[in-house]
């Protein structure tokens, strides 16, 4: 199975490089510098130090600014290397970069003593060798730099396409940019470089894409349409689309096509409604979703907005959607809005709510209480969970952002940071006269089991345990490291314990114990263990949790206690 590692992208210079001259730099103050470019090479690397303070960057040719980006840039020491593709300033005359550092050097030192000076390098290669032993093997991660929301996902033509919050420039959060990724069987993906860039309207948040079928945009049969928050001085909401299967867009020329005096406005979320024959879109608006009707994706109306006292409101409403789905084993059919929330999560932070009720295209009416609130996922790294459109046989196919907004930053990793959870199948059954929703891992991923399963743990795998009644089951290395399990029958819950799984000293806020209501009793628990990372699910969909761990080793044992005890099976996914 070819996996990620194959492709990844290191910023580390091959020997082939060539350090940059210190000519090339003309110190203007102590915290300003012009940086000429001469070399003909593909790449400049650019040396990051994640502690040093921010500079803004300017990249000028002809005397116009051509792009800006805000980047740490070494001051003492080099923790990696990021890419400036100067192909995409081919034939300018007198291409210069500006440096300006914030902080203090303007009164101390100055920034002609940074280290990132004599480290500039430039390369027509990359080193392509993964350096981090966290990186999952079955989960998709950046190839490089930072990444948080999926969004813009969509399937067409046996792709699945994955678009991402991306910073190009850095492992922390910065420099907003579409990501592209795309796979063929949701396990192994394929970096597609960066879709959309930012502009003057702002840097790219998220948003959503459709394949317009019948061309009501205009733009075409078939044409990809984005629509996504230009986050600049406000939030708007921008359109690009396009007519090569989402590899390359076009901004629209109205852009912004919605304005709004709201601060947290954000994360448009578009689906062709077939019920009332238009397009809807729901919107993340301060805390609370608003929502739109369009015939034509470029011209929106405004129809209503939910949220008031519904639900949690311990934080920003991020990440909408809104689907629907029958209910499991009857004829009904209800809609859920999805609700992603930051912080507020169940055991702090980030996570997905959402709420089951009534659309009729214009308004959400919510079935539960006001003071009800729903978790899609128990664990603590399960955020910005969103759906791809036009997935095949009808499937609600969702993807979420693998981290938590409290330590997200900080994670042990740097040539990359973040992951996305596997993919899962969403539904709704019933219990004790509530609706839920149902999660499932994607068919997809008993295809790429091996076709024999073992005893022996490994360190991307899925678990699969049988159970009657209580049971605990402790995933350990020999290090003493070590996830607990525990399912309480009676109580109807079921628990991951990880105190104790390796590094957890980066954050006051990592290690945690998180408990997830049943609802019903559970004869089987599928677990997915990939190198930083536990998902477990009740194999019929009513249970998920999802936590990231980081041990010294891989965990290579796993004890069963309860009246099944020892009957598992493991199945070895990825290479």
């Amino acid at each position: 199975m070819r996996t990620i590692r194959k492709t990844v992208l290191s910023m580390m210079l091959l020997l082939a490089g060539m350090t940059a001259s210190a000519q090339e730099t003309q110190f203007l103050s102590n915290n300003h510098c012009l940086y000429r470019i001469h070399q003909s090479e593909k790449y400049l690397l650019i040396p990051v130090q994640e502690s040093a303070e921010m500079s803004n960057v300017k990249v000028i040719a002809n005397n116009q600014q051509l792009k800006t980006f805000n980047i740490r840039l070494a001051n003492t020491h080099v923790d990696y290397y990021v890419p400036l593709d100067l192909d995409e300033f081919k034939n300018k005359e007198g291409l210069l970069l500006d440096f300006h550092v914030n902080g203090q050097y303007r009164y101390d030192g100055g920034i002609s003593t940074f280290s990132c000076w004599k480290e500039m390098k430039f390369s027509n290669y990359y080193d392509m060798k993964n350096r981090e032993k966290f990186r999952p093997l079955y989960h998709h991660t950046p190839v490089y730099g930072w990444m948080n929301d999926p969004n813009g996902m969509f399937y067409k033509d046996g792709v699945w396409h994955l678009y991402f919050q991306h910073n190009p420039y850095g492992s922390q959060w910065e420099n907003m940019t579409w990501g592209h990724s795309t796979s063929t069987d949701l396990v192994n993906w394929k970096f597609e470089g960066d879709a959309i860039l930012p502009d003057a309207l702002g840097t790219i948040f998220s948003g959503s894409s459709v394949v317009d079928k019948n061309n009501t945009a205009g733009f075409g049969e078939g044409a990809v349409v984005a629509l996504y928050t230009s986050a600049g001085e406000n939030q708007t909401q921008s359109m690009a689309y396009s007519t090569d299967n989402g590899k390359t867009f076009t901004k629209y020329e109205g852009n912004p096509v919605i304005t709004s005096n709201v601060p947290d406005f954000r994360d448009p979320h578009m689906f062709w409604n077939e019920d009332i024959k238009k397009w809807n879109m729901i919107l993340a608006a301060g805390q609370q979703m608003d929502i739109y009707t369009s015939e034509n994706l470029k011209d929106w109306t405004y129809e209503s907005s939910f949220g008031g006292s519904y639900g949690n409101h311990g934080g920003v409403w991020e990440c909408p959607d809104l689907m629907k789905m029958k209910v499991r084993g009857t004829d009904k059919e209800k809609w859920m809005l999805i609700c992603n929330i930051n912080p507020g999560g169940p055991f702090g932070g980030s996570a997905t709510q959402y709420f089951i009720g009534d659309f009729d295209g214009h308004k959400f009416t919510c079935d539960s209480k006001p003071e009800v609130t729903k978790w899609m996922d128990y664990g603590k790294d399960h955020y910005a969970t969103v759906t791809f459109d036009n997935a095949p046989d009808g499937r609600r196919v969702a993807i979420a952002w693998m981290s938590n907004w409290q330590y997200a930053n900080v994670a042990p990793t740097m040539q990359y940071r973040s992951a996305n959870s596997i993919a899962r199948d969403l539904g709704l059954f019933e219990y004790n006269g509530e609706v839920y929703c149902s999660v499932t891992p994607s068919r997809e991923y008993l295809k790429a089991r091996s076709k024999k399963p073992t005893k022996t743990l490994s360190e991307a795998c899925e678990v699969i345990v049988n159970l009657k009644g209580d049971a605990t089951i402790t995933l350990s290395n020999e290090k003493g490291e070590r996830v607990v399990m525990r399912y309480d029958a009676a109580a109807e819950t079921f628990e991951m314990d990880r105190m104790n799984s390796g590094m957890t000293n980066f954050s006051n806020e990592f290690a945690a114990i998180t408990k997830a209501p049943t609802h019903g009793k559970m004869t089987q628990v599928r677990i997915f263990i990939d190198k930083c990372s536990v998902e477990a699910f009740d194999a019929d969909g009513k249970m998920a949790m999802t936590n990231l761990v980081f041990p010294s080793k891989p965990y290579n044992k796993i004890v069963v206690k309860g009246k099944r005890k020892g009957k598992y099976q493991v199945y070895q996914l990825g290479k």
